[in-house]
């Protein structure tokens, strides 16, 4: 099986999207937002969606992401 072919497999397994296109620019997106290197209005772009109905779609799938550090994603958690 080649690369192309295991990332669709992947992606398939997304019902969230319909085309198999969106469901791999998803997968883009996650990651390059979890490495930092786009921004989440970037990332909204390029899945052609508002950045708030973005966000929504993350809320649903039980993603997490956040605006902060890590070190302040951390210590906003340990307040009580």
């Amino acid at each position: 099986m080649t690369q192309k072919e295991m990332i669709r497999e992947i992606a398939s397994e997304l019902s969230f999207f319909p085309e198999i296109e969106q469901k791999e620019n998803f997968l883009f997106v996650l990651g390059a937002l979890g490495a930092r290197v786009i921004s989440l209005q970037k990332a909204a772009e390029i899945m052609q969606m508002d950045r708030d109905v973005f966000l929504e779609v993350l809320d649903l799938m039980g993603i997490e992401f956040s605006y902060l550090e890590t070190s302040d994603i951390a210590l906003e958690r340990t307040w009580e």
